[in-house]
């Protein structure tokens, strides 16, 4: 990880930190678990790792810059672009990323305390299927979560519906702002 990048983590333990977390999971991959640690040495909390919260597995793709993707699996890149589960590169559908690291964050979550807080560190790609998946939507809909940008977080909150996306792509505000219907 970049200086920069270290930064990044050591800003959002700080504003994560005040969100008094019980339990922080991260992917085993070591941006993730670089940024998780910075968290636990501020909250005392160890990181449980998980390899199922590792970044969505891109075959061919992997390592490959966005021009070259375009230039050697074009055909493929647009029907992704247009929402086909493709295997991009040959690796995983966003399905399968979201049947793997989905069942983790929950057994996680089951086990808090009420009102307990769970931090998830993982990859952009990952966090967005896995809150897609969680909120129920299609899996067509995934993309209109966008990204996440480095060391942003979002928030989710169980509801009495299910869960809730209560921010997201955060960077600055430590805890939701929760409306009326709470």
């Amino acid at each position: 990880m970049t200086e920069t990048g270290v930064s990044q983590a050591r800003r959002s333990a700080r504003l994560l930190a005040s969100l008094k977390p019980d339990a922080i999971i991260s992917s085993d991959l070591s941006r993730a678990a670089t940024t998780a640690d910075e968290l636990a040495s501020i909250t005392g909390h160890a990181v449980t790792r998980d390899s199922a919260l590792r970044e969505t597995y891109a075959g061919a793709w992997q390592g490959l810059t966005h021009e070259e993707i375009v230039e050697r699996h074009g055909e493929e890149y647009a029907a992704w672009k247009r929402g086909e589960p493709v295997r991009r590169g040959g690796g995983e559908l966003e399905t399968e990323v979201a049947d793997r690291a989905a069942p983790v964050v929950l057994r996680h979550a089951d086990k808090l305390p009420d009102g307990g807080t769970l931090v998830v560190v993982s990859h952009g790609g990952t966090i967005r299927t896995t809150i897609g998946r969680l909120l129920g939507l299609e899996a067509r809909h995934w993309e209109g979560l966008g990204g996440l940008a480095n060391c942003s977080w979002s928030v989710l909150g169980e509801g009495a519906r299910g869960w809730r996306l209560l921010e997201h792509n955060a960077g600055t505000l430590p805890e939701p702002v929760l409306g009326d219907d709470d």
